[in-house]
């Protein structure tokens, strides 16, 4: 028996209370998608908000998916402090050259969100965002977090030689980016943002051993989350997150994003009610499926994660590249509304699973 129709933003917070909603929430996270879809260049698109808005609400319409995304390019961030931003056609921005060396640490200062023309963009499209939407569909702002944003801020390998030989300054670097990831995500919630996703790629043991985590990364997404003033979901950008369920939890995130490397089952038992999952669709090879392996794959992650809430069916990176094609995005929609819709009585006796 099919249960009331729900809107997205009810639909997403039964399923991160671990209950079952109307269907397995679809949360598209579609950034890139809309200078495409206005006929814009990438740079084009971004210059302004009402461009990203106007995109957001065409994906939104054409997906069927759940939320908007707010997050605009996360070389939007090391702009905001001093750094450049390099522009390409077929994919994100990146990160310029770093903007200081360790030395610099010692007289570090976060930049002013409301002094930073890149975030203010952001901060009027999430304005405008939820003037449209109101309280029916979820608005997600992103922060990059403070143990991952020195990639940008002084390259990996000096962050890393950092992060071994140079205790203090960690330490101090650490302080002045918890300040600022702390207001930028909280600017996003006053704008309108429903919640805010943590990056912290760095934090996965992809990335860092769980020992370094533990005394590093851990601490910082203790002190930070603490301070952001409202729900969070934790995102790896694909990097494994099994090895720290119990740490993730200990944090008081509400939902992870969970990598495409690791089993939605395993994922699902080790949150254990303690956290919501978001995945794991995998992203890259997303590009060459067509459409129906696309929706299998959709069903094979409900089948797997669905039952008893606390699923959010996406992709694993937390941003669907460009070269996705447009059908195989449309099959993922049309096979949360087949196999996604609760009672998932069918996955009782699932086999090749």
């Amino acid at each position: 028996m099919s249960r009331p129709a729900m809107t997205s933003l009810q639909r997403t917070l039964t399923a991160l209370g671990h209950q079952e909603p109307d269907r397995v929430p679809f949360f598209l996270l579609t950034s890139l998608q809309g200078a495409p879809e206005l006929g814009l260049s990438i740079q084009d698109y971004y210059a302004r908000a009402e461009q990203v808005v106007a995109g957001q609400l065409r994906l939104l319409a054409k997906y069927r998916a759940d939320c908007v995304y707010a997050f605009f390019h996360a070389a939007l961030e090391h702009e905001a402090w001093g750094g450049e931003v390099l522009f390409r056609a077929d994919g994100p921005p990146n990160a310029g050259p770093p903007v200081f060396r360790a030395e610099g640490i010692d007289r570090l200062q976060a930049p002013r969100i409301d002094g930073a023309p890149g975030l203010q963009r952001v901060l009027a499209a999430i304005r405008e965002l939820k003037a449209r939407l109101g309280d029916t569909v979820p608005i997600i702002g992103v922060v990059i977090a403070p143990f991952s944003l020195p990639v940008m801020q002084m390259g990996f390998e000096a962050y890393l030689d950092l992060l071994q030989d140079q205790p203090e300054r960690f330490r101090r670097l650490m302080a002045v980016n918890e300040a600022y990831s702390a207001a930028w995500a909280n600017a996003q919630l006053e704008a309108g943002a429903t919640a805010i996703c943590y990056f912290d790629p760095v934090s996965s043991p992809t990335i860092v051993p769980r020992a370094t985590y533990l005394r590093t990364g851990k601490q910082v997404a203790l002190r930070t989350l603490a301070r952001i003033q409202g729900p969070t979901a934790t995102h790896l950008a694909s990097g494994r997150s099994l090895a720290l369920s119990d740490d993730l939890a200990e944090t008081g995130t509400a939902l992870v994003g969970v990598s495409c490397l690791e089993d939605l089952a395993e994922l699902k038992a080790a949150a254990a009610g303690r956290f919501s999952l978001l995945g794991n669709l995998n992203g890259v090879a997303m590009r060459a499926w067509p459409p129906a392996p696309a929706a299998a794959a959709a069903r094979r992650a409900i089948a797997k994660a669905g039952r008893g809430g606390g699923f959010l069916l996406g992709e694993c990176h937390g941003e669907v590249p460009l070269q996705v094609p447009e059908a195989v995005l449309l099959a993922l929609g049309e096979a949360v509304d087949r196999w996604g819709r609760y009672p998932l009585d069918w996955v009782e006796g699932e086999a090749a699973l």
